[in-house]
């Protein structure tokens, strides 16, 4: 049987915030999650280090990042393909 194995590797979708280190974009990811005690709904973010080998994607823009091998100390994300290109102020 040749059956598609599912990648373990984790991806995520966010907003490029900086691309001023070489081969590096730092990505926001917002998600919204339940208050564990009160119930409510709030907004948490995280930023992520990852390699962006060609230089490809600039700020503003929304990328998928996936998960790999530590690259460097805070660098362990790899942007795979641009979601959506930044708006042209």
């Amino acid at each position: 049987m040749t059956e598609a194995k599912q990648s373990l590797k984790r991806t995520l979708i966010g907003k490029v915030v900086s691309d001023k280190r070489t081969k590096t974009v730092t990505v926001l990811i917002e998600r919204r999650v339940k208050h564990a005690l009160y119930g409510k709904i709030v907004g948490k973010s995280s930023k992520y280090h990852a390699h962006d080998e060609k230089g490809e994607f600039k700020m503003g823009d929304m990328i998928e990042i996936t998960e790999s091998r530590p690259i460097s100390k805070t660098k362990n994300w790899v942007a795979t393909r641009l979601v959506e290109k930044a708006a042209a102020v």
